[in-house]
């Protein structure tokens, strides 16, 4: 049984008041134009779409993530953070739902390997990462922007 909330939705670090949500068993659903306004994401036939970026909804989870009632069509913005894989962290007794980074915006970070380079020392010899694989390395950087 889903319960109308007020809820606060923190999506790419932007705070959005959605006055008319709903909850249930965990899932927080938004009418369509909420959704928007409240991640950019658009629902279409293709998918779930923001700009060239399209997530596909899969056949067997439709149900779990778009229903129509009357004349509104709800999305479940926790079912679909499932489906990319995008953390969330929910406050119920402040209606707050947090969306962290979806897979595909964490890809830069699926490795903490530094990448292999080489830099001249302060005496001018020349130093590559890799030549220190396996002993302990303080990387210092500095930019001037």
């Amino acid at each position: 049984m889903r319960k109308d909330v007020c809820a606060t939705i923190v999506y790419d670090d932007t705070v959005t008041q959605v006055e008319n949500a709903k909850t249930d068993a965990g899932g927080l659903w938004v009418k369509t134009g909420d959704l928007a306004r409240t991640t950019g994401f658009e629902l279409k036939a293709e998918g779930v779409c923001r700009n060239h970026l399209c997530f596909p909804i899969p056949a067997a989870d439709a149900a779990d993530v778009v229903r129509t009632e009357s004349v509104d069509t709800w999305f479940n913005l926790t079912a679909f953070a499932r489906l990319t894989d995008q953390p969330v962290a929910h406050d119920e007794a402040r209606a707050t739902w947090y969306f962290g980074l979806r897979s595909d915006e964490r890809a830069g970070l699926a490795s903490l390997a530094a990448p292999d380079f080489t830099l001249p020392d302060m005496h001018g010899r020349r130093h590559t990462l890799s030549a220190l694989r396996g002993k302990k390395v303080l990387l210092v950087t500095w930019a001037s922007w």
